[in-house]
């Protein structure tokens, strides 16, 4: 029994050596995650690949093999978004920040914010017809729609959403939609 408590402590402290404990409290702080899943999306991080540490920048086509970003049809997009640098590649803070806005703790403001972002993919602060087309066809896959659903589908959606009648849906229209979807928050989550 001891040597199980010898063992248990000192892989407890090897972990946990990773990161000062004032790091470790600091990113508790920024993120809505406790020590114990900060921890824990370290572990995620590093075993992307041989030799990876908290300061190992990861290709986004590595971090694309995690099975939560195979099935996603928004993982590219996702990983733009939280990519701190335009490298390719993502810091383990960048994927620190990504697991925190997706975890159960992260508030639905939070979530919206970031999903807002993501499907915005023009990048022009709206949700404009462009965008409403790539979000559609992304989620019908390799079930696309004719041109002329696509249109029916993306005027339904301004007609319902679009309160100022521009054919773009402001952060407000969106978080005004996205607020009737009970069940955005829990499909916008990774288990950590």
């Amino acid at each position: 029994m001891k040597r199980m408590v010898n063992w248990l402590w000192s892989t407890m402290g090897a972990s946990h050596s990773i990161f000062t404990e004032s790091e470790l409290t600091d990113y508790q702080n920024l993120t809505y995650l406790s020590k114990s899943e900060i921890l824990h999306v370290h572990k995620r991080f590093c075993q992307m690949g041989k030799g990876f540490t908290k300061y190992t920048k990861v290709k986004k086509d590595v971090v694309l093999q995690l099975p939560e970003f195979k099935v996603n049809p928004f993982a590219d997009r996702i990983l733009q978004v939280f990519s701190s640098a335009s490298d390719d590649a993502l810091s383990f803070e960048d994927f620190l920040d990504m697991m925190s806005v997706f975890s159960d703790e992260a508030p639905r403001s939070v979530k919206v914010e970031y999903a807002f972002r993501i499907y915005d993919f023009d990048e022009d602060d709206t949700i404009s017809e462009y965008d409403l087309e790539e979000v559609i066809s992304r989620l019908t896959g390799s079930q696309s729609l004719s041109n002329e659903d696509m249109k029916q589908l993306i005027d339904n959606v301004f007609a319902e959403a679009d309160l100022d009648e521009d054919r773009c849906l402001s952060f407000a229209e969106f978080e005004h939609v996205i607020s009737k979807a009970p069940d955005f928050v829990n499909t916008f989550r990774i288990r950590v």
